[in-house]
């Protein structure tokens, strides 16, 4: 499971490749689609990076072009499913919600019932 941030890069690297199999990208463009409000910095999107290249959601080679810092990334397969897996997870988010939602239903339900006979 990944964290906050590394879920916030993920999918600006998901996004920034656009369905390809791999793109080459600037940490300043990563920071372009990442929340202002977390304070990314592109030492912290290094770490992140090289995090998810260990758990395989992709393949990394860090280069320079013209004196800036790119990034080479090859989507590997858990890479290509982190859409639909970020989807799923919110599906099974909401149904546990749900499913609280109906127990306590039922528990105030069962409750009135039990007041109603003893009470």
């Amino acid at each position: 499971m990944l964290s906050r941030c590394e879920n916030e890069v993920m999918g600006a690297v998901f996004a920034l490749c656009d369905g390809t199999e791999g793109c080459l990208i600037s940490p300043l463009d990563i920071l372009s689609i990442l929340p202002s409000n977390r304070r990314y910095n592109p030492e912290k999107v290094d770490d992140i990076l090289h995090a998810l290249q260990c758990d395989g959601y992709f393949d990394l080679i860090a280069s320079e072009r013209k004196g800036e810092k790119m990034y080479v990334i090859q989507l590997k397969e858990s890479g290509f499913a982190y859409k639909r897996a970020a989807k799923q997870r919110r599906r099974d988010v909401t149904f546990k919600i749900f499913l609280a939602f109906v127990g306590a239903l039922a528990t105030f339900i069962f409750g009135l019932i039990l007041k109603a006979i003893f009470g």
